[in-house]
């Protein structure tokens, strides 16, 4: 796969400085660039690699002037940082080998309806009565139970689990192994000491743009929907609960668990590893560091926090410096 400089001006809204006919099949850090490869200058910083990169072609903003000559082939965009972004998925569509068709190795119901362009790979099944919208992408062995609705122009990846009536919106992506719509984790404790299992007859509801690691998992409603609302994106390893509700543009890293009916507000960060406990209120634009524990709900938005049980983040820093501080005297 190869893509020339005037391909990726004219994709990028830039212009092109030097040979626009010049190739590349490749990106790579400034620091390491070669030539045949593509790399992007957007943090001053790295400025002095600029004049040793061997690379073919460098993406770099409009406003900034090189202050020595430059071998390569200069792409000016309006930001450089942003438009990689939109070229590395550009790259990522060409390379990436689309399902296409319907093998007749896979096995879909006849009540099943699938619109036009939707591709089903060898081995994976599609339920009674599900919906698919069109273009979206099934790979092998994906399961797909029945009266489950997926949107238009999804990806749903090797190994996807994606469990009787959920939804799925538009131009979701996700990954393999995630499992989607597995009971919620309810017992009812008996006098005997045993546990009795309460059925779980929700669903999980994903609305559009959402992305869902590898391995991740998302459990049914018990009565209800756990939510998982637009733009969001989730990382691998992630556990969220029964009944979770989870807002807009929120983003999660690895590991995280959200306990049972907890509702995450819209533009929250959640660092790896972090633990919420269940039937709290998270405040939207609340971010928490690397294996914080909440336990308490969080009214007002815009805050970060970070320990265990969490605090606010200068609050904690203040006292970590202080029991530092005693531990080394």
């Amino acid at each position: 796969m190869e893509i020339s400089a005037q391909a990726i001006a004219d994709h990028l809204g830039g212009e092109v400085v030097g040979n626009p006919n010049v190739m590349v099949s490749s990106v790579a850090k400034i620091e390491s660039g070669k030539p045949g490869t593509l790399c992007f200058l957007a943090n001053p910083k790295y400025e002095h690699y600029l004049y040793t990169c061997k690379a073919s072609i460098i993406l770099i903003n409009k406003s900034f002037e090189p202050k020595e000559q430059l071998s390569a082939t200069l792409v000016r965009v309006d930001d450089a940082y942003a438009a990689m972004a939109s070229l590395l998925e550009l790259l990522n569509s060409m390379k990436k080998n689309r399902v296409r068709g319907r093998s007749w190795r896979a096995s879909i119901a006849f009540s099943a309806k699938l619109a036009k362009g939707v591709g089903v790979a060898q081995f994976a099944y599609i339920g009674k009565r599900s919906t698919i919208g069109k273009n979206t992408q099934i790979y092998p062995h994906v399961y797909i139970g029945d009266d489950v609705v997926i949107g238009d122009n999804c990806i749903i990846y090797p190994g996807v689990k994606i469990y009787s009536g959920c939804k799925v919106g538009n131009r979701c992506i996700i990954h393999a192994g995630a499992v989607i719509g597995a009971d919620g984790f309810g017992f009812a404790p008996l006098p005997d000491g045993s546990y009795k299992k309460i059925p779980q007859t929700g669903i999980v509801t994903i609305e559009d743009d959402v992305e869902i690691g590898a391995n991740t998992t998302i459990d049914r409603g018990t009565m209800e929907t756990t939510i998982v609302r637009k733009g969001t994106k989730l990382d691998n390893l992630i556990q969220i609960a029964h009944n979770v509700q989870i807002g807009e543009n929120t983003v999660i890293a690895a590991q995280t668990g959200i306990a049972g009916s907890t509702i995450v507000g819209n533009n929250c960060v959640f660092g790896g590893q972090v633990g919420i406990a269940g039937h709290l209120k998270i405040a939207d634009k609340t971010s928490f560091a690397a294996q914080a524990g909440l336990i308490s709900n969080i009214k007002e938005p815009g805050k970060a926090y970070m320990g265990m049980p969490a605090i606010e983040y200068r609050t904690f820093m203040k006292a970590y410096a202080t029991f530092k501080n005693n531990g080394q005297k």
